[in-house]
């Protein structure tokens, strides 16, 4: 019986992690911002290993660049929930739109703080 427990957790993780890997290879092909957010990680991640003096900060840098993806994908997926709800503009469905964009742009202000703080302190 705990072979087979095993052997279900193994099959369920790898089952998880297709639908993840879907899940970001939809974000690649449909969102252009998901794209460009890739190209400027691309740069940026590179940088941040370079130049941060330790490890705290290489982390703290790739984690605010991270943070930009999760948030980014969390904003896509209510934006697809709305429009396969309806296409009409609704004043709720703006706002729910608006307001995952402002997290993107706040996890992007985040980004600069954070570079900031650490390249001039």
């Amino acid at each position: 019986m705990q072979i087979k427990m095993k052997v279900n957790l193994f099959k369920k993780l790898w089952q998880a992690t297709c639908f993840s890997m879907q899940g970001l290879a939809s974000a690649i092909e449909h969102e252009l911002a998901f794209r460009l957010e890739i190209f400027i990680a691309a740069i940026a991640i590179p940088c941040a290993i370079y130049f941060g003096h330790n490890g705290f900060e290489k982390a703290l840098l790739i984690f605010a660049i991270l943070l930009v993806f999760i948030v980014e994908l969390l904003n896509s997926a209510v934006e697809a929930v709305v429009d396969r709800i309806s296409l009409e503009h609704h004043p709720l469905a703006g706002r729910a739109k608006d307001l995952g964009s402002a997290a993107v742009f706040i996890s992007c202000l985040n980004v600069i703080i954070v570079w900031g703080c650490v390249f001039i302190f």
